[in-house]
């Protein structure tokens, strides 16, 4: 036996962690995962949820060999038969009913895997299909529409530089359990710390008095929903009492005049809302324009609610407004070593936004994909486009998306489904076929995506560990293969795309990055990075306005159109809409990452979190004691909850954890099952959605409280 070591990045969440395992060359056995202090980035941190990477790899419940559902239950087949019999169910549908009978949805792991964000287009594509759904939808699309609309790409998204900044605003965030959040910052505990040790400030503004907000020096509740009025007063107030100290815009910049957009948001108007006093806005505005430097960042409070789209609009132009854009200590932009957005800009893909609309609602598309919010009633619904089949890709709406229960219907009433994932899950329960690929230590791995959204400019590449046995396919082998037997049209264009999957199939996923790594700013290779296992630091954020602005004309746009007619048309509705007794939101926690690592036992092991919490003067009233049931009901569901009491939360607020909720007989996760809980996406409803972007509003559900027993 002989100990060896693999350095590789840690794919479960944002944070991009650099691990170390060790593991016996013979048996392959892991002795240990621990932190790796050579990485330039991490620095040897890590978060419990890495030694899941050990648990995914060894879990008897994942599957290894593609199944189908027959009337006796699943059974296993060759991946012949499955990819012939996948392909040729969807081609059937498609033949009966047109293309957008096929519809689509993308989980979020699909963005830890560079190999799916190649392949996986080209399989949309050759279904053809408008009915395309990620998990976008319900995260973080607002701040997508904002960058495109302002910056001229999607992803485009300006990120703290959380390392220099003098004044942090964190707005409905909390990197402490995230590890960072569309802000790729590993050892977030320790970078928060160092503002604060530097002399500098940390406020958190959130319902929840979390993790991140224990370490702040300060912390305010808000009214869930209200975030957009606190932008506004403060816009206000920099507009109105305070603009003689606003620099000067870059000259970069085109802007409508400000003041008159938020002119009826003083404080005053808006405190009975979100609960923050008038004299404390002001405070902040003043504190904002007296740091040396200042950054706003704002995560999912602010995005899966009513106004999301207005609220990410916002935080961009109160960092550019008071001179905190495209600066040290601001809000940046990264240059990665594989620079997506320029690749994707180069081939068409800056972004499109309201091309068509959903089929029953009318729901605004935003870069080819439609709000999940839809899908249930487009599968329900009867008509021309009603979707008859699904495909999905590592992803779980059935727990993950708002009335859940309705798209647990709609997904049982379909005539055939696919699903690409090495689980037997709530949603994949539904599949006709099921095709698993391998675990994340049986391929390797690049970070395409959270590299565009880090901190500092990182490259890393790692190795897989294990080989492929037993037929085993990698996700992008499976892509491959379905759209190759997808492909369909005339003869040129049938000859023009084998020839295209041919060339990519030769490269795979470690040609094709070899490529792009030798075409980005930084002319490296794959060799390279294969040399240097422990990753590279490309430097500090550095100033790039406006060379890395995508618009057409070069532009940033401070004042959108969409923006700014959306402004109006809320504006009376934004201080006179009625306030619910109680309302819902959600909340995350470190050991855990939406739905996907409720099957490790030692991440899910002590004290349930699956409760709801309230305020104590909330329990009082309503008779309820710690760990006794309580009664949740809102206007699509009611379920029944253990109650936790603590002074955590704001009177009035009660929060659910998301991606909980496995209970269903049918399902192959002996941990989860046994850890089921509730599911709090079967309270948020699907017609509450931010009308702007159409991104799911899962934050400030109003629901109705009573005791049970």
């Amino acid at each position: 036996m002989t100990i060896q070591t693999h350095k590789r990045t840690c794919s479960l969440c944002e944070a991009t962690c650099g691990i170390e395992i060790r593991y016996d060359d013979q048996t392959g056995d892991i002795e240990s995962i621990k932190g790796d202090k050579s990485d330039p980035f991490s620095r040897g941190y890590i978060c419990p949820k890495a030694t899941a990477l050990q648990d995914l790899h060894n879990d008897p419940d994942r599957l290894r060999k593609p199944l189908k559902k027959t009337a006796s239950g699943f059974v296993e087949i060759s991946w012949k038969q499955a990819l012939h019999e996948a392909a040729s169910g969807l081609k059937r549908v498609q033949q009966q009913h047109g293309r957008d009978a096929v519809g689509s949805y993308l989980g979020n792991p699909n963005v830890h895997n560079y190999g799916n964000l190649l392949f996986g287009p080209l399989m949309l594509r050759a279904l053809g299909s408008k009915n395309k759904f990620s998990a976008t939808s319900v995260d973080q699309l607002p701040h997508h529409m904002a960058s495109y609309f302002m910056f001229g790409h999607q992803l485009m998204i300006p990120v703290p530089d959380i390392d220099r900044t003098d004044l942090m605003i964190i707005i409905g965030g909390n990197p402490m359990a995230s590890n960072g959040s569309l802000m790729t910052s590993p050892d977030i505990k320790n970078r928060l710390k160092a503002i604060r040790e530097r002399g500098g400030h940390l406020l958190v503004i959130d319902p929840r008095r979390t993790e991140t907000a224990d370490i702040a020096d300060d912390h305010w509740f808000i009214r869930p929903g209200s975030d957009v009025l606190l932008l506004l007063s403060l816009l206000y107030v920099f507009t109105h009492e305070l603009q003689g100290r606003l620099p000067a815009l870059p000259d970069y910049v085109d802007a409508e005049p400000l003041a008159p957009m938020v002119s009826a948001f003083a404080p005053e108007q808006t405190e009975a809302h979100t609960g923050i006093p008038a004299q404390q806005v002001r405070a902040l505005a003043d504190r904002w324009l007296s740091a040396r430097s200042a950054v706003c960042y704002g995560r999912m409070g602010v995005s899966v609610q009513q106004f999301g789209g207005l609220c990410q609009w916002l935080i961009n132009v109160l960092n550019v407004l008071s001179g905190n854009f495209d600066r040290e200590g601001g809000a940046m932009f990264t240059r990665p070593a594989v620079d997506l957005p320029a690749v994707t800009a180069a081939q068409g893909g800056r972004g499109h936004y309201d091309r068509f609309r959903s089929r029953v609602r009318g729901l605004p598309e935003f870069g080819g994909e439609l709000p999940v919010a839809t899908l249930a009633e487009e599968i329900l619904t009867p008509g021309k486009g009603q979707i008859r089949a699904m495909v999905t890709m590592a992803g779980n709406p059935v727990v993950a998306t708002p009335n859940a229960r309705q798209l647990d219907q709609a997904f049982e009433s379909l005539d055939f489904m696919v699903s690409i994932d090495y689980f037997l899950n709530e949603t994949t329960r539904h599949a006709d076929l099921i095709l698993p690929p391998c675990g994340p230590l049986e391929r390797d791995h690049y970070d395409l995506i959270f590299n565009a959204l880090a901190v500092r400019n990182v490259a890393k590449y790692s190795d897989a560990l294990y080989p492929l046995k037993d037929g085993a396919r990698q996700d992008w082998q499976i892509l491959l293969d379905l759209t190759k037997r997808l492909n369909r049209g005339g003869f040129k264009k049938r000859l023009s795309t084998r020839l295209t999957l041919a060339v990519m199939g030769w490269m795979g996923p470690e040609g094709i990055l070899n490529k792009l790594l030798k075409s980005g700013p930084y002319k490296l290779d794959l060799k390279t990075l294969k040399d240097n296992p422990q990753g590279m630091d490309l430097g500090a954020l550095t100033p790039c306005m406006p060379g890395r602005l995508f618009s057409k004309n070069k532009r940033l746009n401070l004042t959108p159109a969409v923006f700014t007619d959306a402004l109006r048309d809320a504006a009376t509705t934004l201080l006179t809409q009625n306030v619910a007794p109680f309302v819902l939101i959600g909340r995350r926690h470190i050991r855990s990452n939406n739905s996907w690592l409720h099957n490790s036992q030692r991440l899910v092991k002590g004290k349930s979190r699956c409760t709801l919490m309230l305020n104590p003067q909330d329990a009082e009233a309503l008779g309820v004691s710690d760990g006794g049931q309580v009664s949740v009901a809102s206007r699509v569901a009611e379920l029944v909850a253990v109650a936790e009491i603590t002074d955590e939360i704001m009177p009035g607020v009660v929060s659910l954890p998301h991606g909980f909720g496995h209970h269903h007989p049918d399902i192959r996760l002996q941990v989860a099952s046994s850890v089921a809980g509730v599911n709090t996406n079967d309270l948020t409803d699907d017609q509450l959605v931010d009308a702007l972007t159409g991104n799911a509003a899962l934050n400030g559900v109003p629901v109705q409280l009573r005791a049970v027993g």
